[in-house]
């Protein structure tokens, strides 16, 4: 049984079933992402796992213990928001103590926890403080501190980036992530940014339409999507249409070229499939070890600093590639005449 366990869980409101047969087993220690657009369930997953809502069916234990029926303050659960929810009129070394004194923690014993804390997070000056006076940035440390004070068995974090800037995301998300190896504390981070998640996380949970899609490391997850929507949704996908001539030997034709993917397909001879392949897999020109060559046109030119973004017209669509930068290497001009190439055993056969 892993350390944090969720079987078979629905949430329904009304007639509207947000979360469908959900299970998740997740280990101790582990730092786990809810990955999806919004209104796919992850957010409701998330408030039944803290006890904000309760299971329509299904279970929830943590290190062996049934909490599904308990309430939120008995299942020491630490929550960060997406809003900094701090409390305006407490300092912040009052924030941050603010669960240990509803819990009965002696002074002494509080002051200590919340210099360990605003020291853990870096702002060990700043307790005596409001709100007000902190950067957004700020705030949300302050925010992890507080949920992090009373020691709770599990840490969620519901988009708790979504509000600040870009750069200071990047910094704050690789703060977190730090902070959670050092304690070691089982965590669930949801989240509607695909990187944000591949960058931080030990398993992604794809969830569309209130299911689980995919659940796997970002490695498995981003090369070996299992469905059409987790290939479409989790980094660019560029789409080929292909016909197939064997599907034991998986050959298939794109443009009238022939290509043998190396794996069979589950088509029959004469069916049309897709092929998947991301940007990186791509080539322009031709390129040693990508055996598939196809004529293409260049239709856009996006120059990127150190990456160029090219978007070239092949077989009746458009593929997007991605190429280094070279300043004695110009980008194609527009509308000119080049090839694409690519490996074979790069394509992904997309399921209907």
């Amino acid at each position: 049984m892993a350390f944090l366990d969720l079987t078979n869980l629905e949430k329904i409101f009304g007639t509207n079933r947000v979360v469908k047969d959900f299970s998740l087993g997740i280990e101790k220690g582990e730092f786990v992402s809810l990955l999806g657009p919004s209104g796919c369930g992850k957010t409701t997953v998330l408030r039944m796992v803290a006890g904000f809502e309760m299971p329509t069916s299904g279970g929830i234990s943590i290190d062996g213990q049934d909490v599904t029926d308990q309430r939120a303050n008995q299942r020491n659960i630490g929550m960060m928001f997406q809003a900094y929810a701090l409390f305006p009129n407490m300092t912040v070394a009052d924030n941050v103590a603010f669960g240990l004194k509803v819990k009965g923690v002696p002074r002494a014993e509080r002051e200590a926890r919340v210099k360990e804390m605003l020291e853990l997070i870096g702002l060990p000056e700043l307790g005596t403080r409001f709100p007000f006076q902190l950067s957004g940035g700020q705030q949300q440390r302050v925010a992890l501190a507080r949920a992090l004070a009373p020691r709770p068995r599990v840490l969620l974090l519901d988009e708790p980036l979504s509000a600040l800037d870009a750069k200071v995301r990047v910094s704050l998300r690789n703060e977190i992530r730090d902070i959670q190896r050092e304690l070691g504390i089982t965590t669930i981070f949801v989240t509607h940014d695909q990187e944000e998640a591949m960058s931080i996380s030990d398993r992604i949970v794809v969830m569309n339409g209130g299911i689980a899609e995919q659940v796997g490391a970002p490695f498995e997850i981003y090369n070996n999507p299992n469905t059409r929507f987790v290939a479409g949704f989790v980094g660019t996908l560029n789409m080929l249409t292909a016909k197939v001539e064997d599907a034991a030997t998986g050959t298939v034709t794109v443009d009238g070229q022939p290509l043998r993917l190396g794996k069979p397909v589950t088509a029959a001879k004469g069916a049309t499939v897709t092929l998947a392949l991301r940007p990186e897999a791509i080539r322009l020109g031709r390129a040693e070890g990508r055996e598939v060559v196809l004529p293409a046109t260049v239709a856009e030119v996006n120059f990127l600093g150190s990456v160029i973004r090219i978007k070239a017209r092949v077989a009746g669509t458009v593929v997007a590639l991605d190429t280094f930068n070279r300043p004695d290497q110009p980008p194609p001009p527009l509308g000119s005449p080049t090839e694409i190439s690519f490996a074979a055993a790069d394509a992904i056969v997309l399921p209907d």
